[in-house]
């Protein structure tokens, strides 16, 4: 038994939205879903699963399905739509906030850049949340491509996500001409957020903005996304959205 491992009510939730029937298996789905958020909670190598799960192979079977099935798009939408209505708000958001968030590298194999702006050499995360904080979308690149170029391939993936934003508020990162094309070609407005010059000293959180800032840090409580340990990208951007799944099931 681990911290990790679902509750009957968040197991049932899975289940219920998933579709998965009863029959009999050698291994319960939710032992595979407990071995998963274990990983990911952990940090930890597939081959690396204790000894109570089921092999990895299985383990890493059906997270491969699921990714291709995207499984985790749909649970991620489904229990963000749950929370929101929960806090009495719209089951989707009109709200959105953009910005990156760029992750050193833990895998010698993997591809990377680096980013002279922040020092760091490995990926970028390009992520949009709505207003609490919950995942929207996000779109993994080497560390060294610009917010700005990264914005059209983030706002394909909302497009394709059937996701209603009105407004997506944004850092100096994303101004020029980025706000027209993606204007046109996605129908999402985008508004960017400076900084305001004051004269007084330490640290000033924007208002809406910082929202995206704490999201980050949420990740950062998952060993798994402290560093990129991924291959591929679509890897790396499937352990942020069940890091995401695993912060949702804890507050149904």
């Amino acid at each position: 038994m681990y911290s990790t491992d679902l509750t009957q009510t968040q197991w049932q939730f899975i289940k219920k939205t998933l579709e998965f029937d009863d029959r009999k298996r050698k291994h319960d789905l939710r032992i595979i879903w407990n071995a998963i958020s274990y990983l990911v909670k952990t940090g930890c190598l597939w081959r690396m699963l204790p000894l109570d799960f089921p092999k990895w192979q299985l383990v890493y079977y059906y997270y491969s399905k699921w990714s291709d099935l995207e499984v985790f798009d749909l649970l991620l939408s489904r229990l963000r739509e749950k929370v929101r209505m929960k806090r009495g708000q719209n089951r989707a958001a009109s709200l959105g906030i953009m910005d990156s968030q760029s992750v050193r590298w833990g895998n010698n194999r993997s591809l990377k850049g680096w980013d002279g702006n922040k020092k760091v050499k490995g990926i970028k995360r390009h992520v949009v949340v709505d207003k609490n904080g919950f995942l929207l979308a996000v779109m993994v690149s080497v560390a060294n491509v610009y917010d700005g170029k990264a914005a059209v391939l983030l706002m394909k993936t909302l497009k394709y996500l059937l996701i209603p934003l009105q407004l997506i508020l944004a850092d100096g990162g994303y101004r020029g001409n980025i706000i027209e094309e993606i204007k046109t070609n996605f129908n999402y407005a985008i508004e960017v957020v400076m900084r305001s010059d004051s004269s007084k000293k330490g640290f000033k959180p924007i208002p809406k903005r910082w929202i995206i800032e704490r999201t980050f840090s949420w990740f950062d409580n998952d060993r798994r996304l402290c560093r990129n340990y991924e291959l591929l990208m679509e890897s790396a951007e499937n352990m942020v959205k069940l890091s995401a799944i695993r912060l949702l099931l804890n507050k149904i």
